[in-house]
């Protein structure tokens, strides 16, 4: 093969695993409890893809060059990357040069992009890097029907929505 076949096939495969993400992939950014963290909470950018039949899970695996394969309870197959250097300088590069198409997916990893930033600036290790973190999470994935374990309010817990203090931030944060 030559090398423009070469870069014609990693083309054709870029632009396929990015459709295939576009409806079967996801962005998301959690929290855990950790009390030997400077700020008590952890933040996780988590890329992951699930299908019963695991060959492109593996095709994206080694396309990313990152991410674990991993069988779950129910018989279906997930493609996670919750390593944050790997979802920095993989994942999130390979998808600007890929680009997702429609509306919803790009505003999630649009988000993602925003927290891996911050996070590698260190603002994940400051309590008002925190806040801002939380708030743009609020932002990803919404009306999937999902519960987060932990809400901003379980991460301050002096903070309440009526608060103008509150209120101000929240729009302040990073759309």
């Amino acid at each position: 093969m030559s090398s423009a076949d070469n870069q014609q096939e990693r083309l054709k495969t870029g632009h396929f695993l990015a459709g295939f993400v576009e409806g079967e992939g996801s962005f998301n950014i959690s929290i855990r409890r950790k009390a030997d963290y400077k700020v008590s909470w952890q933040v996780v950018l988590s890329f992951n893809v699930s299908q019963r039949d695991p060959s492109l899970l593996y095709l994206l695996k080694q396309t990313l060059d990152c991410g674990i394969i991993k069988k779950r309870f129910d018989g279906v197959y997930s493609f996670d990357v919750t390593t944050p250097a790997d979802a920095i300088y993989k994942v999130i590069p390979f998808f600007q040069e890929f680009p997702l198409r429609s509306k919803d997916k790009i505003r999630n990893f649009n988000l993602f992009v925003k927290v891996a930033n911050l996070m590698k600036n260190g603002e994940h290790k400051t309590q008002e890097g925190l806040f801002n973190i939380l708030s743009i999470r609020e932002k990803i994935n919404l009306g999937k029907g999902r519960t987060r374990k932990y809400s901003i309010f379980d991460v301050f817990p002096n903070l309440s929505l009526e608060s103008p203090e509150t209120i101000r931030r929240l729009r302040q944060s990073p759309k």
